[in-house]
């Protein structure tokens, strides 16, 4: 029941692609993360995707549609199932929600993160 000073839990870190659990909420981790490039294509099948960006800006690319930007203090919402890739030009901080336990790679081959706590 303290704040958390999402400021500080990014500073503790410089990896890409890297989400930190810094809070659980209703059985979700809440993490930060930061990136820059473009992740892989991928969906996760029973679950939504929630990214709000702290800083900088995003796009979140579908195969079947227009690219989404989103910016500082705005949110995009992945509905289950939906094909996406999340890609920043500069490094981008972003505030992720996510069920404990879902791989942030979904069904991609690649390794899902580790998720550590700070």
């Amino acid at each position: 029941m303290n704040a958390i000073n999402l400021a500080e839990k990014l500073a503790l870190f410089s990896t890409h692609w890297d989400p930190h659990v810094v809070a659980g909420y209703n059985g979700n981790d809440v993490m930060v993360v930061k990136f820059q490039g473009e992740f892989p294509f991928h969906k996760h099948e029973d679950t939504d995707d929630f990214f709000l960006v702290l800083e900088g800006e995003m796009q979140m690319d579908y195969p079947d549609r227009a690219p989404v930007t989103v910016r500082a203090g705005e949110i995009v919402i992945v509905p289950a199932g939906q094909i996406h890739r999340p890609r920043a030009a500069a490094e981008v901080k972003v505030l992720l929600i996510e069920p404990k336990g879902e791989p942030n790679s979904g069904d991609a081959d690649i390794p899902p993160a580790p998720k550590p706590s700070i």
